[in-house]
């Protein structure tokens, strides 16, 4: 009895760990004849939360995405850099004031396909990681993030281009929690 009661314990713990909510998406079109690539972003529900534009990357190497919610209003910008000598590209992400709020850095992609990005607050502390794998066989990326304690609190899941150019990556939470970004 002992012993059953060990395995059904086991296997809800394990069950709820697979256990994931539809947190929202977003979609990518192509590039516009100015440089620009919008992404729209949605809530579970299919409604536009906000938008992010990426321009082209100017002269010093740095590529700026601007963030606006649903009514269009800038809420926020990343700037990323060049990769450095050691491999990594670290992203800084702004307020609507232009403050820092905190930094994404992201590695070489490991012998495994693996790629890890860290994210930190404005004073430097580690807030969470997010690690992208292999595409898989049927064109799908996932990437796996982590909060500051190792544990997994979401997924996000790109899938390919489709013939209109639009790439969709699809968000999940382990928690009904809509903010499984840690940064």
């Amino acid at each position: 009895m002992k012993r059953i009661c060990f395995i059904l314990f086991g296997l809800t713990f394990s069950l709820a760990s697979f256990c994931q909510y539809n947190v929202g998406s977003s979609k990518t079109g192509k590039t516009d004849i100015l440089g620009n690539t919008v992404t729209t972003h949605y809530d579970s529900y299919g409604r536009v939360t906000g938008t992010s534009t990426t321009g082209k990357t100017d002269i010093l190497g740095n590529t700026t995405t601007v963030h606006r919610d649903n009514l269009g209003r800038t809420i926020g910008t990343s700037t990323t850099g060049r990769t450095d000598i050691l491999g990594n590209t670290t992203t800084t992400h702004r307020n609507t004031y232009g403050q820092t709020t905190g930094t994404s850095t992201t590695g070489r992609t490991d012998i495994l396909g693996n790629t890890s990005t860290t994210h930190r607050n404005t004073y430097g502390q580690t807030t969470g990681t997010s690690t992208t794998g292999r595409t898989d066989i049927l064109g799908n990326t996932t990437t796996t993030h982590k909060n500051t304690y190792g544990q997994t609190i979401g997924t996000s899941t790109t899938g390919r281009t489709d013939i209109l150019g639009n790439t969709t990556t699809q968000q999940k939470s382990n928690n009904s929690n809509t903010n499984i970004w840690t940064w």
